[in-house]
C-alpha cells in the first residue's frame, strides 16, 4: 500500500525530466501529478462500471484536503454506476459548442493571467504578436478542443516557408499556451507534444568589419531622423536593439543610461556610461513623448533595416544583433579587457557566471566609461578619417 501523503510531502515533490504521478495512501484513487515544469495537480484513477480504466483530472489550484474530498465524491459516483470523467467531457463539449472555449477567448485569458505575469516585456510583445498575426487568424473561432497536432504542423509549415525563426518562436508560444490549458484542466493533452521545431537554428557568428561599420554609420546619416540615431546608438553602446529602441527619457541621467531591470534580459538594472558621441546624439533628439527615439520606432525594425540596406551598397547579409557582436569583437580588437566588455553588454555569463557573479560587486563604472569613450573615438576615426575631437575622459584620462 502506498503511504498516506501530507501537505508537506506534496509540497516537497520535485520535478523530474518527465511527468510522474504519486499515489496517496490516504485517499483511494487519488494521485498527485507532477509536471516536468514543477507544476502539481491532482487526478483520480478508477474503473467504471464496464471495468475500463478511467482518469478524472481535478480542478487546478485546489488544496490537498479539497483534492481528497473531491476524490471521495468521485468514487461515490462510481459506486453508484456513474462515470465522472465521461460527465466532465460532456460538459466540455457543451461549453465548446457554446463558444466558451474558443482559442480567441482563452488566448486573451492566457496573456492576461500568465504571460503578463511570467514573461519579460519583449517576450510578452512577441507572444501577443504571434497570437494577433498568426494564431488567431487561423484558429480564433475554433475551440481549443478541436485543435489537433495536424493543425499545429500545418500552421507551422505555412510560416516556415519564408520565416523559419518566427515558425520556431510560434511553436514555443503554442507549447506554452496549450501546456497552460492542460495545467488549468481545460484540455487533457497538448497538441504540440511531439511536434519538433520546424526550422534548424544555427548560432550566428557574423561580425561587421571596420569598413562595414563605417558604411552602416554613413547609411544611418542618409536615413536620418530617429531611425538613424537609433542605429548609431546601437553601434556606440553595443546594447540590444529593444533596450535602445525602448529607451525612455527617465532612463537618461546626464551622460549615463539607467535601464530598469524589467527591460533587461537578465532581469537586473543596467547602468551604462555614455561616450561623448553617444551623449551628443541623445542630447540632439527632440522630446516628443516619453520615448527618447519616439514611441513608434519600437515597431519599425524591419523597415529601418530595409532603408539601411538600400544605402549600404553591396554588404553581406546582416541582422541587428550582429551589430552587438561586432561591438564586442571590435572593442576586444582595440585592447579593451573582456570583463569590461561583458559588463558593458550586461552579460551575466562568461567571466561573471556562478560564484564570481555572486561575490564580484565592483561596478566597473570607471572602466566602462573609459572603454566606451575609446570605442566612440575609434568609430569617429573610422567615419571621418580623423582623430576624435573629444579625447579627454572622466577623471582626466585620455582615450
Amino acid at each position: 500500500m502506498p503511504r498516506a501523503l501530507t501537505d508537506i510531502t506534496v509540497r516537497n515533490l520535485k520535478p523530474r525530466a518527465v511527468r510522474y504521478e504519486v499515489p496517496d495512501g490516504g485517499a483511494r484513487g487519488l494521485r498527485v501529478v507532477v509536471q516536468s515544469s514543477g507544476f502539481k495537480s491532482f487526478a483520480v484513477r478508477y474503473r467504471n462500471a464496464a471495468g475500463r480504466a478511467r482518469k478524472l483530472t481535478l480542478p487546478g489550484g485546489i488544496t490537498f484536503a479539497a483534492a481528497r474530498k473531491l476524490a471521495a465524491d468521485a468514487l461515490l459516483e462510481v459506486a453508484q454506476g456513474k462515470d465522472p470523467a465521461t460527465a466532465k467531457q460532456a460538459v466540455r463539449r457543451t461549453a465548446g459548442a457554446r463558444g466558451e472555449d474558443t482559442v480567441a477567448r482563452l488566448a486573451a485569458e492566457f496573456i492576461e493571467k500568465h504571460a503578463k505575469r511570467h514573461t519579460r516585456p519583449n517576450s510578452l510583445r512577441a507572444t501577443t504578436a504571434a497570437f494577433r498575426n498568426l494564431i488567431l487568424p487561423a484558429w480564433g473561432r475554433r475551440t481549443v478542443h478541436e485543435i489537433t497536432r495536424r493543425d499545429v504542423i500545418d500552421l507551422l509549415d505555412e510560416i516556415v516557408v519564408d520565416r523559419p525563426l518566427l515558425a520556431n518562436k510560434t511553436r514555443g508560444v503554442l507549447s506554452r499556451f496549450f501546456s497552460w490549458l492542460c495545467e488549468r484542466d481545460i484540455i487533457a493533452a497538448s497538441p504540440v507534444v511531439g511536434v519538433n521545431p520546424p526550422a534548424k537554428e544555427t548560432v550566428r557568428d557574423r561580425v561587421l568589419d571596420d569598413g562595414e561599420l563605417r558604411r552602416l554609420w554613413l547609411a544611418s546619416d542618409a536615413v536620418g531622423g530617429n531611425a538613424g540615431a537609433y542605429t548609431k546608438l546601437l553601434i556606440l553602446t553595443g546594447q540590444r536593439r529593444s533596450e535602445i529602441a525602448g529607451l525612455r527619457w527617465s532612463e537618461v541621467d546626464g551622460d549615463v543610461l539607467v535601464i530598469g531591470a524589467e527591460r533587461m534580459k537578465g532581469g537586473q538594472a543596467h547602468v551604462l556610461p555614455l561616450s561623448t558621441q553617444a551623449a551628443a546624439i541623445i542630447a540632439a533628439l527632440p522630446k516628443v513623448d516619453d520615448f527618447v527615439l519616439g514611441r513608434a520606432l519600437r515597431w519599425r525594425f524591419h523597415h529601418i533595416k530595409r532603408d539601411l540596406d538600400a544605402h549600404m551598397g553591396e554588404t553581406p547579409k546582416w541582422v541587428a544583433h550582429d551589430v552587438r557582436r561586432s561591438v564586442a569583437s571590435g572593442m576586444a580588437k582595440i585592447g579593451i579587457a573582456v570583463p569590461v566588455i561583458e559588463k558593458i553588454l550586461a552579460h551575466r555569463s562568461g567571466t561573471f557566471r556562478g560564484i564570481v557573479g555572486v561575490y564580484q560587486r565592483h561596478s566597473f563604472q570607471p572602466e566602462m566609461a573609459a572603454a566606451l569613450q575609446k570605442w566612440g573615438n575609434h568609430i569617429e576615426r573610422l567615419v571621418t578619417g580623423k582623430g576624435a575631437k573629444v579625447v579627454v575622459l572622466r577623471g582626466g584620462k585620455g582615450a
